[in-house]
């Protein structure tokens, strides 16, 4: 275990990835094996996206909005968390919300506010984000519609670099999660209004102070952070620098970076009709997965170089024939490693076939992807990390 610990060199950055129920389950898997080498205690910066802010929101919740200790994620809020995601239904309880409730109805739009309003109500979480303690730092990651930039709750602030940032105290946690994981078509923004709230900017990118500043837009349609980053990677890791980045928000600077992907891998599949409205579909998640591409690759470029500084945690690799691909120079661990049961490469193919959905899940998916989640990050960790 110390080894091991060693390895990750202590300060952790956590990158969680969308994906609706499927990913939380799989980074619940993931926070399982850290939590079970006593390394909850050495994260200090987490960013999400989607589906990784869902499961994030509830370990703060059920911690009372604290970052919790290993010990007490692996008592208490990992069998918790099991039990709301196979028995609850955020998807069909925000539907009922929305249609039996006229109130409602004026988000037929906007379905991200019914989302927030189920969140708040079925997963009790009522807090604001100011009631976050500040260790670690929480990048929730949103889209602005208006720009195309990262929107991002963080520190008590939220916006992006274009539009400025604007003190967010007494903003509904419940809310950002809803924003972050607000897919275009399945649930649309959550539109807010910017006079309501008092902007600053710096007018240089390095000036030392931000001024006040009025953004040009009346409203900001605050989307899904998949559609800027999936990975939710940008706010640790700078792809054209090749390295991971410096935040003075933090106690201390990340020196190792773990990154969940639970993204759904785009299906091979003959494109619908042209008057088929799922053709347009076809092609936003074409656009996607070419965008997600390009940041896994800039980052297992970095990884390749800096193996014991990070770890890629994919959904959908298995694991017997991966350590045994990556066996060279490693073979003491990857003999250790092939002697311990693994999950089949038909049960990872199905874990990464999963719908992106926020649908309850029954007990034998959940514990599937879970499993996935904490065999894939166990061997990519002890493989890498210098033993």
């Amino acid at each position: 275990m110390n080894e091991i610990k060693a390895g990750i060199h202590g300060a952790i950055g956590l990158a969680l990835s969308g994906g609706g129920v499927r990913a939380a389950a799989f980074h619940a898997g993931v926070l399982r094996y850290l939590a079970e080498r006593r390394l909850l205690e050495n994260i200090v910066h987490i960013s999400s996206v989607s589906g990784g802010s869902l499961f994030t929101g509830m370990v703060f919740r059920y911690a009372n909005y604290h970052w919790p200790s290993s010990d007490v994620y692996l008592k208490d809020i990992l069998p918790r968390f099991r039990h709301i995601l196979t028995t609850q239904s955020l998807q069909y309880s925000a539907i009922i919300r929305l249609a039996l409730n006229p109130l409602n109805w004026r988000f037929m739009i906007s379905r991200a506010n019914v989302l927030a309003q189920t969140i708040q109500s079925l997963w009790n979480i009522t807090g604001s984000l100011n009631m976050l303690e500040e260790t670690p730092v929480w990048s929730i990651n949103c889209t602005t519609g208006e720009t195309g930039r990262r929107y991002r709750f963080k520190n008590g602030t939220m916006g992006d670099y274009e539009i400025g940032y604007t003190d967010i105290t007494g903003f509904s946690l419940a809310k950002a999660m809803a924003i972050s994981a607000a897919f275009p078509g399945g649930i649309g923004p959550l539109a807010v209004k910017t006079k309501e709230f008092h902007w600053e900017k710096r007018k240089e990118w390095n000036d030392p102070k931000p001024e006040p500043y009025q953004p040009p837009f009346g409203y900001l349609h605050l989307h899904d952070g998949g559609l800027y980053d999936n990975l939710g990677i940008e706010p640790m890791f700078d792809a054209g620098q090749q390295q991971l980045k410096n935040d003075n928000s933090l106690r201390s600077n990340i020196n190792y970076l773990l990154v969940s992907d639970a993204g759904a891998p785009l299906a091979r599949q003959t494109i619908p009709h042209p008057l088929n409205p799922f053709r347009f579909k076809r092609i936003v998640d074409i656009i996607s997965e070419q965008s997600r591409a390009l940041r896994v690759r800039a980052f297992i470029n970095f990884l390749q170089k800096n193996p014991t500084y990070e770890a890629y945690v994919g959904i959908g690799t298995v694991a017997q024939s991966s350590i045994g691909k990556f066996a060279e120079g490693h073979e003491i661990i990857a003999t250790e490693l092939l002697k311990l049961t693994w999950l089949s490469a038909n049960d990872a193919k199905r874990a990464a076939a999963y719908s992106t959905n926020l649908l309850k899940l029954s007990e034998s998916i959940f514990d599937l992807l879970e499993r996935h989640g904490y065999e894939t990050t166990k061997w990519n960790v002890e493989m890498m990390s210098k033993i």
